[in-house]
C-alpha cells in the first residue's frame, strides 16, 4: 500500500526562550484524514509547538511543512489551508457575531456564504446571539464563535490548542462528533487538549510532550 503523503510535517523542531529549551528534536507527520492530540502537563511545550506550526512563533531550528510548503504566517497558501483556534481570538469590537462569520466566509470565497454562516451559527448554537458583539458573549459562547471561524473557511489543516476550554459537557460531546466528521471527510487535524473524553473519540494518534516526545497511540 503507498504511504499517504503528508498535510503537515514537521522535523526537528527545536524552540527556545532565552536560556529555557522548550521543545528540541521534534518531529511528526500528519496524513489527510489523521487526527493527533499532543497532551502532557502544562508547559510540556504543547502551544509552544501549536504557535511553531502555524507560523505565529518562528523555531530556532527544524522545519514545518504544509503540503511541501514552508509555514509562514503571511504565506498566502498556509493562510488558505490551515485554519486555527489556538489563541483567544481578537475579535472586531464593532462587527457582531454574524458579521464576523460573513467576512471570512466571502474573504474565503465560501460558495452562497449566507447559507454556510447560517448552518454554522446553527451547528455553534449562536443562532440568538447573531446580532450581537463579541464583547457581550459569554466565555463558553466566545469560544464556541472562535471554533465557528475555524469551521466557516475552507481548510485542509485544522490546529487547535485546548479547545474544549469553556464548554459544557454537551460542547465537547458536540466538539468531539464534529472533529471526527471532519476526519472522515479528510481534514488533517492537531490538537493540544487535557480533555480525556475528547482525546479518546477524535484522536488517530497521542503524543505526550514533556522530556521528550512519547507517541502513547496508533490506531
Amino acid at each position: 500500500m503507498a504511504r499517504k503523503t503528508p498535510v503537515l510535517k514537521v522535523t526537528n523542531l527545536r524552540k527556545a526562550y532565552g536560556p529555557v529549551v522548550i521543545v528540541d528534536g521534534f518531529n511528526l507527520e500528519v496524513a489527510a484524514g489523521e487526527a493527533v492530540a499532543l497532551t502532557g502537563r502544562n508547559g510540556a511545550g504543547k502551544s509552544t509547538v501549536l504557535r511553531c506550526l502555524v507560523g505565529a512563533d518562528r523555531p530556532d531550528d527544524g522545519t514545518v511543512e504544509v503540503n511541501g510548503t514552508r509555514v509562514s504566517e503571511t504565506n498566502p497558501e498556509i493562510r488558505r489551508d490551515v485554519a486555527t483556534v489556538i489563541d483567544d481570538l481578537d475579535f472586531f469590537p464593532d462587527l457582531s457575531v454574524v458579521e464576523h462569520l460573513d467576512l471570512l466566509a466571502r474573504a474565503h470565497g465560501v460558495p452562497d456564504a449566507d447559507a454556510a454562516v447560517d448552518e454554522v451559527l446553527h451547528e455553534v448554537q449562536l443562532v440568538p446571539q447573531s446580532g450581537q458583539l463579541p464583547g457581550t458573549l459569554s466565555s463558553g459562547q466566545r469560544r464556541r464563535l472562535a471554533l465557528a471561524t475555524a469551521f466557516i473557511r475552507p481548510r485542509k489543516l485544522l490546529i487547535l490548542d485546548e479547545p474544549e476550554q469553556r464548554l459544557d459537557t454537551e460542547g465537547v460531546d458536540w466538539l468531539a462528533a464534529r472533529l471526527v466528521a471532519e476526519r472522515a471527510r479528510g481534514l488533517a487535524i492537531v490538537m493540544a487538549s487535557h480533555e480525556p473524553t475528547l482525546v479518546s473519540r477524535v484522536a488517530t494518534r497521542v503524543v505526550r510532550l514533556g522530556d521528550r516526545a512519547e507517541v502513547l497511540a496508533d490506531e
